[in-house]
């Protein structure tokens, strides 16, 4: 970094967002908060169809249409597409300050970003899964309700 540069503190925190539900919505608040105590900007990185279907079905709103909605959102400063469901590669290219993990991902996965993260002086966050709803939760109630 050159004398007259300054960094921008980073809160990062990703998902697939198939169908935005409030459990994306408080996960996203509570990274901006983070964000905004650090004077920083919050980013997420998107899941592209193909990195969701490393460990979910596809999603069924298309990518382009998922971006552009989770960068309506207020609570958003900054989308990035995510090319795989591990964040590393995202993490790796922007270096974040904070990285907002969920207690729905992998313990070995969180593990592993947070080695990398506190390698080079960062910090994991981990929150917890809004169990009430989930994207899979919602399109198996439409289909039920379809099915009545």
């Amino acid at each position: 970094m050159g004398k007259n540069q300054i960094k921008i503190k980073i809160v990062f925190c990703y998902a697939v967002s198939d169908i935005v539900h409030i459990g994306h919505i408080k996960h996203f608040k509570k990274a901006k908060r983070l964000a905004e105590k650090l004077n920083g900007i919050m980013v997420v990185g998107l899941l592209t169809d193909s990195a969701a279907m490393e460990k979910k079905a596809k999603p069924i709103i298309p990518f382009e249409e998922r971006i552009e909605l989770i960068r309506s959102l207020r609570c958003v400063d900054i989308v990035i597409p995510q090319k795989t469901y591990s964040p590393l590669e995202n993490i790796k290219d922007i270096k974040p300050d904070i990285v907002m993990e969920s207690t729905s991902h992998d313990p070995k996965d969180i593990e592993n970003v947070r080695k990398f993260v506190e390698g080079y002086g960062g910090k994991v966050v981990v929150t917890e899964y809004y169990k009430p709803v989930s994207s899979t939760s919602i399109k198996e109630k439409i289909i039920k309700t379809k099915n009545v």
